[in-house]
């Protein structure tokens, strides 16, 4: 099987948590940039990564890295995608991938010129039950699908200073949890949502603290999603057929589900994965991507969010000062 080398932009937490998987699934890392050299080395020493770069142009300019993984604040996104592709590296990029659909479709369109594949961080969509739980509504476990109910509540604690509150890091409650709950409504949608309606309130900095979604796709399935950024929710998403339901909790990176059926009330729990496996099977999967040249399935999900993203932002009438 052929070997890919990943180089890593940034050393923070999840950066940490991502090299990890690394190791797990390619027993290496070939290299590693942060915002000064000290950084980098301290990463790459506590994580045994063979290269050390004082800055991403460095990195970039490395020919033997050949996927990039982008771990940087979202604001910073959408540079750092654009560089790598120009530098032709395959680029993994946490979530959310870009702050709006237009930065994103530029991205897509330099990386279809390339050859190369894009794709990002959002776990659910890598894990198995996912993949085993579509399959089975596909084939009429609970009929057709009418309604899907997805909640996500993060209580950050009150820091004015903290990146999620800050609207110059395009913080708020959408790009960093809601990304999951639109992801979880799209992948089990038949098609991309065309009508969609939401309202939000905002913390003192100005980003969105909570907000509730409303999506309707051509098919007639409709979702509702209920996001906070200072209440604590559930991770529970619901998606509603005409024979039973699914039921999921901590859905981002979820090993087990429900399924109650309509006629007798009687429940089944269908199990796939391992929730600690999480971001090896987003390493496995980009992989898999890149040497079948072929992850346009995952990419058009990413850009369907995208879009919802961008229009949800649009009716609240919130940018961010940088776009």
């Amino acid at each position: 099987m052929e070997k890919l080398n990943w180089g890593i932009i940034g050393t923070g937490l999840i950066a940490h948590e991502m090299a990890q998987a690394l190791k797990a699934v390619n027993g290496e890392i070939y290299a590693v940039c942060g915002t000064s050299r000290t950084k980098a080395e301290a990463f790459a020493q506590e994580l045994g990564v063979e290269k050390a770069y004082a800055s991403a142009g460095e990195l970039l300019a490395d020919k033997q890295i050949d996927i990039v993984y982008i771990a940087t604040p979202h604001n910073s996104h959408y540079e750092w995608m654009m560089q790598s592709l120009q530098a032709g590296k395959h680029v993994f990029c946490e979530k959310s991938i870009t702050v709006n659909s237009r930065q994103l479709e530029e991205c897509v369109l330099l990386a279809q010129e390339k050859g190369l594949v894009i794709c990002d961080g959002t776990t659910l969509l890598h894990m198995p039950l996912y993949k085993k739980l579509k399959q089975m509504i596909a084939g009429g476990v609970i009929g057709e699908v009418k309604m899907i109910q997805v909640n996500f509540g993060s209580c950050k604690e009150y820091d004015v200073t903290n990146r999620f509150f800050s609207k110059e890091l395009a913080g708020g409650a959408l790009l960093d949890i809601g990304v999951y709950a639109v992801s979880f409504a799209r992948f089990f949608m038949k098609s991309r949502p065309d009508a969609v309606l939401t309202t939000a309130n905002y913390f003192e900095t100005g980003v969105d603290e909570t907000s509730g979604i409303l999506l309707k796709n051509p098919d007639g399935e409709m979702a509702v999603m209920a996001l906070t950024m200072r209440a604590k929710q559930p991770k529970r998403g619901v998606i509603a057929g005409e024979k039973g339901f699914i039921e999921i909790n901590d859905y981002p990176r979820a090993q087990k589900a429900s399924v109650t059926f309509t006629q007798d009330g009687h429940t089944e729990i269908i199990e796939a994965g391992e929730s600690a496996l999480a971001l090896q099977y987003e390493v496995q999967d980009m992989q898999e991507y890149v040497r079948s040249k072929n992850g346009a399935e995952n990419l058009q999900l990413v850009r369907d969010v995208m879009q919802i993203l961008t229009a949800v932002r649009s009716q609240w009438g919130m940018a961010y000062p940088f776009e």
